[in-house]
């Protein structure tokens, strides 16, 4: 790597970071919004940039900070794995902009306008952070960034319980963040580094010495990055989070904040504790597969009750994240990339089915099912778009959730465990009726008087979504970037895997 190339992992950080520091010094929400777009649309190139150069290559870029080289100094380390995950993210951040624009605009006082952009680029350097970095403590680090400007992003919602929401999430994320660090300290106590490589190299000869406090410290990190993704049953400040949040945010979030928490998981799980330890012996797989099933399930049931919409796919979002650490209970190579795969797809899905939602916020006002009624006559484009993301939940062939659910099948099938697919495809069912439900709401119902004027969203909203409706139907069938990659990611991560 030569050039500006030498340094594009610390740029991945550093573009959005001071894009912030700009935006919180102007006054003026069109220019907050240009800055915020700039920064946007910069990160992908940079996040494809490492991914194409770790492709050529097939060796992890390693990037330490001033002259103290790893592990005693701070370490961004790019492999296949968060390459993949940088690249999600900025994407997201890059097609959810042209949507803010509108949206915030109408949402958000125009005197907050710059603030709200300023806490929207810290919350992406902070998930890129989170994803780039090789040392435990930075990820710490970055994931408060991250959580402290999320917590302002939902409080900045003009509903009255978005203050509420946010104090909830704020509650949360903080025990969250200390059960992480205690899990970090005790390993820092019994292997000296906190590096991840470092780590996993230490692990191994530490365990014979202090086992019980590495299982600790394996149980403390799980918990609390588990509060972070919102996984059943800590996924309480979730649904209120994205009800009342902002639409832009609450779309931004949902393809994004989870994904980078599952992300860390994942790194903890097989980059550093399953190099030295019988991964499949801990009870942490066991109580992880349970709690996979029960979201699937129980979460689905939540969404088809919901009169709320965003709420209704909120819950959603718990099962699906079910469907996504199920795949690293498995802990085998499908399964893997099952989880990996849906990582990608759902933050397409959940983020269009998001857009669509403030779409139709935009020219109603309203986010109840009932309100809804017949808005497909209103709205045909945008609820098509819906539609499409909707089967995509499903797992309908011909969409990128049915890649995710077949990698997961497939998964199970090579455990062994046969009775599993049959869950699969019934928790699938559910989905069918909370979004059927919506269908039926949206197309066989006479729209009310209320929507008599309404009609489709400006271009900028329009446009993104129809991209993410089309990119759900285009990964149903070139599996190039999601399963191929992610089997790749699978390859390498159970390489150093202790069975």
């Amino acid at each position: 790597m030569t050039g500006l190339d030498e340094h594009l992992p610390i740029l991945q950080i550093l573009v959005p970071l001071f894009g912030a520091i700009l935006t919180a010094f102007t006054r003026s929400g069109v220019l907050a919004w240009t800055i915020a777009a700039i920064a946007s649309a910069i990160a992908p190139f940079i996040s494809a940039g490492l991914l194409m150069r770790i492709t050529e290559t097939g060796k992890p870029i390693s990037y330490v900070m001033g002259s103290w080289a790893a592990p005693w100094g701070i370490e961004y380390r790019v492999d296949l794995l968060n390459a993949f995950v940088l690249l999600l993210i900025s994407l997201i951040g890059l097609v959810s902009i042209p949507y803010a624009r509108k949206s915030v605009a109408t949402e958000i006082d125009s005197h907050k306008q710059p603030w709200f952009y300023t806490m929207y680029l810290l919350c992406l350097s902070g998930l890129l952070g989170i994803v780039i970095t090789g040392d435990a403590f930075n990820a710490f680090v970055f994931l408060e960034i991250s959580s402290l400007a999320t917590y302002t992003l939902i409080g900045l919602g003009r509903h009255r319980r978005a203050l509420l929401s946010a104090y909830q999430y704020l509650i949360m994320g903080t025990i969250g963040a200390t059960f992480y660090i205690v899990g970090v300290g005790l390993l820092y106590l019994v292997t000296g580094t906190l590096n991840f490589v470092d780590l996993a190299a230490r692990i191994g000869p530490a365990m014979q010495e202090y086992p019980r406090p590495i299982l600790a410290a394996l149980a403390f990190m799980t918990v609390g990055i588990s509060l972070k993704l919102a996984l059943f049953p800590l996924h309480v400040w979730l649904p209120n989070a994205y009800a009342y949040a902002p639409s832009f945010a609450t779309a931004f979030l949902a393809g994004t904040a989870t994904k980078a928490a599952i992300y860390l998981l994942i790194r903890i799980y097989f980059s550093v504790f399953a190099v030295a330890i019988p991964f499949r012996q801990l009870p942490v797989t066991e109580i992880v597969l349970v709690l996979s099933l029960a979201a699937m399930f129980i979460a689905s049931f939540a969404a088809i009750f919901e009169q709320n919409a965003k709420r209704m796919l909120a819950y959603s979002s718990v099962a699906q994240i079910g469907y996504i650490t199920l795949g690293i209970a498995l802990a085998n190579k499908m399964g893997l990339a099952g989880s990996l795969v849906h990582v990608f797809n759902h933050a397409i899905m959940k983020t269009a089915l998001f857009f669509a939602l403030g779409a139709m916020a935009y020219r109603t006002g309203v986010l109840s099912l009932p309100s809804l009624s017949g808005i497909g006559r209103k709205m045909p484009v945008t609820t098509a778009a819906f539609v499409v993301a909707g089967l995509g939940l499903i797992g309908v062939p011909g969409t990128a959730g049915f890649i995710s659910k077949w990698y997961l099948a497939l998964g199970a099938i090579e455990h062994g465990w046969t009775w599993l697919v049959f869950l699969i495809v019934l928790s699938s069912l559910l989905a069918v009726i909370y979004v059927g439900r919506f269908v039926e709401i949206a197309y066989f119902r006479e729209p009310s008087a209320d929507l008599a004027g309404v009609r489709e969203p400006p271009p900028t909203m329009l446009l993104p979504l129809l991209a993410l409706a089309f990119t759900t139907v285009y990964l149903g069938f070139d599996t190039r970037l999601t399963g191929g990659i992610a089997t790749r990611i699978a390859e390498f991560l159970l390489g150093g895997f202790t069975s």
